[in-house]
């Protein structure tokens, strides 16, 4: 394949950082977007070159498509997905994958049927400490993993100004898909049981209809258990957007990943700031991070008929994880993960 096509639709704060990455890979263009508000495509469209269509069943339908970036809100992506592959076009979709077993199933039918390739962007994997993390587990330096915890809070900004979806997602499915999907890749094993707890009223009080933080205990298939916590009513005045930190304790050791100060602090006249650098920056005018990169292998994966590093079976299990976890919110037990 001489360039990889790509068409986005979305055009939202993930949706312009995916054409920033197109932009930046050598075998890539982006040729198609559409949103749900046709003047947010049009401006996407105005930066980058590329036509607007009115809708995601036109966009897929392009001849001039080869890949699908689903960069829509959480409960939106699997029709997307369906189409997408329908049409015969390979699909990188957000995470979390679907909001629902059934969803999850249906998309990942239909990208199986197509014989498309698939992958949610945990971009998570591409960040080089937990890349590293990873290689430290599979040489065997920790032992067997164990105990996990994983802490991903957001401040009140991020449900109350940046997203003004937030009442279709929760805190679990927004924040912790990440760190669920990153805990099952560490511990390469899959969660058999989960019991979780949440707690509401702040946003509930501001007519945002979703809770204000969820935290929930898993029980791996092997033994281990793990932790993932989500919240996001820190105060805007915390130093960073995103309070992250990740702990893998082994049989024979332990990895702390603290994502809080990302090798830069500054302080002006106005406030003190760890500016957040991993996932998303632009380096001498141009996009880096870890975000692209899980972007740019897609595209190589399609441009070179690899197979991605994720698979969607993956994905679809952090959403029947996730599922479990808003069950068991609603029972007030322990519930079972299907799938």
């Amino acid at each position: 394949m001489d360039a990889v096509r790509v068409g986005i639709v979305g055009a939202g704060i993930m949706g312009r950082a995916h054409a920033e990455a197109v932009a930046g890979h050598h075998a890539a263009v982006l040729t198609a977007v559409s949103s749900r508000t046709e003047a947010g495509a049009a401006a996407l469209a105005e930066q980058t070159g590329a036509r607007v269509h009115l809708d995601h069943e036109a966009l897929v339908s392009d001849p001039e498509v080869d890949l699908v970036v689903v960069a829509t809100p959480d409960h939106h992506h699997a029709d997307v997905v369906v189409a997408a592959a329908e049409a015969g076009k390979h699909v990188l979709v957000e995470k979390p994958f679907t909001t629902s077993v059934a969803d999850a199933e249906r998309a990942l039918a239909a990208v199986r049927r197509a014989g498309v390739k698939g992958m949610t962007l945990f971009n998570h994997r591409w960040v080089p400490a937990y890349a590293q993390a990873k290689s430290r587990i599979e040489a065997g330096d920790l032992g067997a993993p164990v105990l996990g915890y994983a802490r991903k809070n957001d401040t009140i900004y991020v449900p109350t100004e940046m997203l003004p979806w937030a009442a279709g997602t929760t805190p679990a499915w927004f924040l912790s898909s990440h760190d669920i999907d990153l805990m099952c890749w560490l511990f390469d094993d899959t969660i058999v049981e989960v019991y979780a707890n949440a707690v509401s009223g702040v946003l509930r009080g501001r007519g945002i209809d979703t809770p204000d933080a969820i935290q929930a205990q898993a029980r791996f298939a092997r033994g281990g258990i793990a932790t993932f916590e989500a919240c996001w009513t820190y105060p805007n005045t915390f130093p960073t957007m995103t309070d992250s930190f990740v702990e893998v304790i082994g049989t024979d050791g332990v990895i702390h990943l603290d994502r809080k100060r990302e090798q830069i602090e500054i302080a002006t006249q106005k406030d003190f700031t760890y500016p957040r650098n991993l996932l998303l920056r632009t380096v001498h005018g141009r996009a880096a991070g870890a975000a692209r990169d899980a972007v740019w292998h897609m595209i190589d994966c399609v441009a070179h008929d690899r197979e991605p590093l994720i698979t969607l079976e993956s994905s679809l299990h952090v959403t029947a994880v996730l599922e479990a976890v808003h069950a068991s919110i609603d029972s007030g037990r322990p519930v079972p993960v299907g799938s």
